[in-house]
């Protein structure tokens, strides 16, 4: 909801066409990032596909912050590179508005990064919105003051209270004005205001004291500085309104650091006084009190209603309680995520994974400090899920500080060490992956352990084939495979997922070594299994396998067919990195049926985002000649200066357009 402020948008997007750096200030509850949006919303600074936002509210590790606005600017990044300069290389000279969302616990670590952007990136600009300056020489501060309570105020706090069906009578209006003065014009406070008309009159809320809370300066001095009373004022008129159970729920909820639902909620906090209907019952409470907001079918605390509802948390003595149980809760979905990886809900829980990022770290961190070799479990479970979808840098870092900090041997380490050496391929440092893999394939041989040997090989087979020796790496995944197969009765029954990556690591090798009609019947056989299963990983690459083949025997359509199902397949479970490599195929195969408008487009529409991946154009490497004959039969079917003007329209374009139009659908251009 918002509510005026034209002055104050016209003058953000002044401010903006001048200078590089605008900090938006103001105490907290004044509508900072509302504001920020609503710039962004109108497109007063540009298309929504030029906006980069960062959400820095759900982040408490500094070191994570660069990764973070990574993952903001939607950067997959599949290299070795540190996370800034992946950003640096990314953004180069792009035209870019870039929203770094509450800065203020992270201060120093932005005011770095801030400086290195601007440095590096010419034409990007910034908006930052803290209550606290960076004190930076190029930044222009812009300071949010209190709605004006006379008018934008009461009609904000009008339109909360109608819309949660608790207009105030119309002998209370005339005390409205009052209420709005008494709390300052504080956007965040008049809507907690308005959720508290459940309850209670605005002669009520006017009657109760407006320091509510006895509890030490220093504790809640992060809602604002002391002068700004109302906040506190205003949540602690909410909090004293709620049920006892809607209290507990709030101080629980405080634990979760991004976005949550309904079934979260319960999971997490329920137990005790609290029962499962207990919980649904208060928080559709809390969300009628502006407790907590939902956006977007999602809910969360916003970062000043998180913090009050910590404060309580660590006053009932349940912090370290709600800890341990937010850490098993997220352990206990990463092991759910592995165990049904091959089935149809293998694209949920890649959802899942990514949505609960901020959660994962945290309880990452909380483990690594009170249980390091659960931790070392919770960093192999989400190591492949964020090394597909572009966390590479995050999964590294987690595996690595777990392996340091657990001194545990077994199978789960053995894994953890896999799952390192994965991180390192897929960021072409070729020299540390395989020396992990190597690594894997001792202990695998020394316990002879059936999963981990597939494991091993799959790692050092993915090493042969990146390095271009196909040869090694079949020898190796068929070796594998039939000791799997020798232990399928056993108890200890090879994992499926293992055993499907070696058989779908296979075809590749087959395919580089020419055993295209082999590769092709093993192709249509992992296929059919994993359209069974509802499978779409390894579906994809049996797609991308099928399609080159096609291509190098000449069948365009199949190739198309092949192209346009394995991009399917990779946008079920957003992996970038496939997703490039699927619309090179793509254009590979328009190409080949004589269509050089649409290759260039999807070549284009390719490069941008292989330069969020950080590589260039990658793949096995028997695959780059198919990728040069179809540019060069591009350029000769429309023009050389006419398929770099295609190609470029692409790569500026709109990426979900583009992929809506790889799919099937109609041309953007």
């Amino acid at each position: 909801m918002f509510v005026g402020r034209e002055r104050e948008l016209a003058g953000l997007r002044s401010a903006l066409m001048v200078h590089r750096l605008v900090t938006v200030t103001g105490v907290g509850g004044v509508g900072k990032s509302r504001l920020v949006r609503q710039v962004v919303d109108l497109g007063l600074v540009g298309a929504p596909a030029d906006v980069c936002w960062a959400d820095l509210w759900q982040l408490r590790d500094e070191g994570l912050l660069a990764a973070l606005v990574a993952d903001a600017c939607s950067l997959s990044d599949h290299t070795p590179r540190m996370p800034v300069d992946v950003i640096c290389n990314w953004i180069g000279d792009r035209e870019l508005l870039l929203v770094l969302d509450s800065c203020e616990h992270l201060l120093s670590a932005c005011r770095s990064l801030v400086q290195v952007l601007l440095e590096r990136c010419p034409r990007l600009r910034i908006v930052a919105t803290s209550r606290e300056r960076f004190r930076l020489d190029e930044e222009f501060v812009a300071v949010v003051q209190p709605l004006p309570c006379a008018t934008d105020a009461a009609e904000l706090f009008l339109r909360r209270a109608t819309e949660s069906g608790h207009a105030p009578d119309p002998g209370d209006l005339n005390q409205v004005t009052e209420l709005c003065d008494y709390l300052d014009g504080l956007p965040l406070a008049l809507e907690l205001a308005a959720g508290a008309l459940r309850n209670c009159s605005i002669e009520d809320l006017l009657r109760r004291p407006r320091h509510d809370l006895s509890r030490d300066e220093d504790a809640i001095r992060p809602l604002g500085p002391r002068r700004h009373d109302v906040l506190r004022t205003a949540l602690g008129w909410s909090h004293e309104l709620c049920t006892p159970t809607e209290r507990l729920l709030w101080a629980r909820l405080s634990i979760v650091h991004g976005h949550f639902d309904e079934a979260v909620a319960v999971a997490l906090c329920s137990g005790g006084p609290l029962s499962a209907f207990d919980v649904s019952h208060a928080l559709a409470g809390l969300v009628e009190k502006s407790v907590v907001s939902l956006r977007l079918g999602r809910l969360l605390l916003l970062d000043t209603v998180r913090e009050f509802g910590r404060l309580w948390l660590a006053e009932l003595g349940e912090l370290d309680t709600m800890a341990n149980r937010h850490a098993s809760y997220f352990l206990t979905q990463a092991r759910q995520a592995d165990a049904t990886w091959t089935s149809a809900e293998q694209t949920g829980w890649y959802r899942t994974i990514k949505e609960a990022h901020p959660d994962l770290c945290a309880a990452l961190d909380h483990l690594i400090a009170h249980d390091p070799d659960t931790a070392l479990e919770l960093a192999t479970l989400t190591g492949f899920y964020w090394t597909c979808c572009g966390h590479a840098h995050t999964a590294q870092l987690y595996l690595s500080r777990t392996l340091k900090a657990g001194d545990s041997q077994g199978p789960v380490r053995q894994r953890a060490v896999w799952a390192l050496g994965l991180t390192h391929l897929l960021q072409g440092n070729h020299a540390t992956g395989t020396h992990l893999a190597r690594q894997c394939l001792a202990a695998a041989h020394a316990t002879e352990d059936a999963t981990a040997l597939l494991r091993a090989a799959y790692l050092q087979a993915m090493s042969d084939l990146l390095q271009g020796n196909p040869q090694p790496g079949l020898d190796l995944l068929e070796h594998a495979l039939r000791n799997a197969s020798a232990h399928a009765t056993d108890a200890d029954e090879p994992a499926p997922q293992a055993v499907m990556m070696c058989r779908m690591l296979r075809l590749f090798a087959l395919t580089g070594l020419g055993e295209l009609k082999e590769s092709l019947e093993s192709a249509k056989v992992v296929r059919s299994e994993c359209v069974a299963m509802g499978e779409h990983w390894i579906r994809s690459y049996a797609d991308y396998q099928m399609c080159v083949i096609a291509l190098r025997e000449g069948d365009s359509e199949l190739s198309l067919e092949y192209a346009r199902s394995m991009l399917h397949a990779k946008q079920q479970i957003g992996d970038t990195f496939g997703i490039a490599l699927g619309l090179d195929m793509l254009a590979a195969a328009f190409s080949a049926n004589g269509d050089g408008h649409s290759a260039a487009l999807a070549s284009g529409a390719g490069q941008r985002l292989w330069d969020a991946v950080g590589h260039p154009q990658r793949g096995a490497p028997d695959v780059a000649p198919l990728r040069e004959a179809g540019e060069d039969m591009a350029r000769q079917l429309v023009g050389a200066v006419t398929y770099e003007s295609y190609r470029s329209e692409a790569a500026h374009a709109d990426p979900g357009e583009m992929l809506v139009w790889a799919a099937g659908g109609a041309s953007p251009l």
